[in-house]
């Protein structure tokens, strides 16, 4: 494993997350999901094959592009994959970092996060860390600020935020159009983030919707 800093960690050139091939994988699990969720891999082919076999089945795609620059050639390689199925997604979470990665800008100037931006994405979140998330629909955008947490772990944060996402638009996909419950649902979600860096490892600082309710209940 090499370290990437601030919580992130890459498996070694051989490890299968590169070397397994679309053709060795996918395809069964999605005419029966209501959504798919992509981290962006390599292998730019298996990206465009897995994207475009969920539209085909009518399934919601979710996109984290997981920026991790060890596993690519080049940081122009990083983008070209990663932004090769950019407007495959109906809806993308992305960190500040990634933004002003991806724009070559300030993650913070609105014009860079919006260039992202295209006709037919339903949601665009953009994460920061404990400030919480910026989001953007192409009727209503706005903030929601994060949680003060003693932070021990960053690692699987991002995760935690978008997995507590997926969940809530898995239940009820009108959050998209409905600017309440959205908010509602990025609240949850920072929560979820947050408590995730409260412990050491990813998997065992997961945290249930009880402790994230509870968070959410002490920060009113």
């Amino acid at each position: 494993m090499a370290p990437l800093g601030d919580g992130g960690a890459a498996a070694a050139a051989a490890s299968n997350n590169l070397v397994v091939s679309f053709g060795e994988m996918l395809i069964d699990f999605v005419p029966d999901d209501e959504f798919g969720h992509m981290l962006v891999n390599i292998l730019k082919q298996n990206n465009m094959a897995a994207m475009r076999a969920a539209k085909a089945a009518g399934v919601l795609c979710s996109y984290d592009p997981n920026v991790r620059l060890p596993l690519w050639p080049s940081p122009d390689a990083a983008r070209e994959g990663i932004l090769s199925i950019w407007k495959e997604a109906d809806f993308i979470k992305v960190s500040d970092d990634e933004v002003a990665f991806l724009t070559r800008g300030d993650a913070n100037d609105e014009k860079n996060v919006l260039s992202l931006w295209f006709d037919g994405l339903k949601l665009l979140v953009v994460t920061d860390g404990d400030k919480g998330c910026r989001y953007f629909t192409k009727d209503f955008k706005g903030s929601v600020p994060g949680f003060k947490v003693d932070t021990v772990d960053t690692t699987g944060a991002g995760d935690a935020f978008v997995g507590s996402l997926l969940v809530n638009v898995a239940k009820d996909d009108s959050i998209f159009h409905n600017e309440e419950k959205l908010r509602e649902a990025l609240k949850f979600s920072n929560a979820c983030g947050a408590i995730c860096t409260t412990k050491k490892g990813a998997i065992p600082a997961l945290p249930t919707v009880a402790t994230a309710q509870d968070l959410i209940a002490k920060a009113n």
